[in-house]
């Protein structure tokens, strides 16, 4: 008995710190901002203004209140299987998330000589940080994702193991 109370404890740990890496990166993303003169004219960054970037404050923001939701879910009940099933679905949505995120923040920071287009970070650092942050706890929440995957597997295979 005293097992099974330490593996609902690690899961509950696992899925309060899944929750809260993700909603810190929501949160960083969605208010990260900045304007600033360049040769005269205003450039102004937000996040809304990249499809892939929205993209990472949603899944984000799903993968934090499903974390909380799923805490309300008793362990006995029919659908810890679906709960299961819906942990390798968030985890896919934060990892695309993340790489989509990555790859505006790859092109933001060192731009495409072969696209001509320039890197920005340089006139927008405020704003190219609050996306890096955002990024690292964004990856924080997608690796505790995996760490809840293999902890449940090891979970449901317990009983077979010798």
């Amino acid at each position: 008995m005293a097992k099974v109370q330490a593996h609902r404890t690690l899961a509950i740990l696992l899925r309060l710190l899944a929750a809260a890496a993700t909603l810190v990166a929501a949160i960083v993303m969605a208010t990260s901002r900045e304007t600033t003169s360049f040769f005269g004219l205003t450039l102004d960054a937000k996040f809304q203004y990249t499809p892939s970037l929205k993209f990472f404050v949603i899944a984000n923001a799903i993968a934090s209140a499903y974390s909380l939701l799923v805490l309300f879910i008793p362990s006995t009940s029919s659908l810890s299987r679906l709960v299961i099933a819906t942990d390798v679905i968030i985890a896919m949505l934060l990892t695309g998330a993340v790489a989509a995120a990555g790859a505006m923040a790859e092109l933001g920071k060192n731009g495409n000589s072969h696209s001509g287009w320039l890197p920005i970070c340089g006139q927008i650092p405020n704003f190219c940080d609050h996306v890096k942050g955002s990024l690292i706890s964004a990856f924080v929440g997608a690796a505790v994702y995996l760490l809840i995957l293999l902890h449940t597997i090891y979970t449901l295979t317990c009983p077979l193991c010798p």
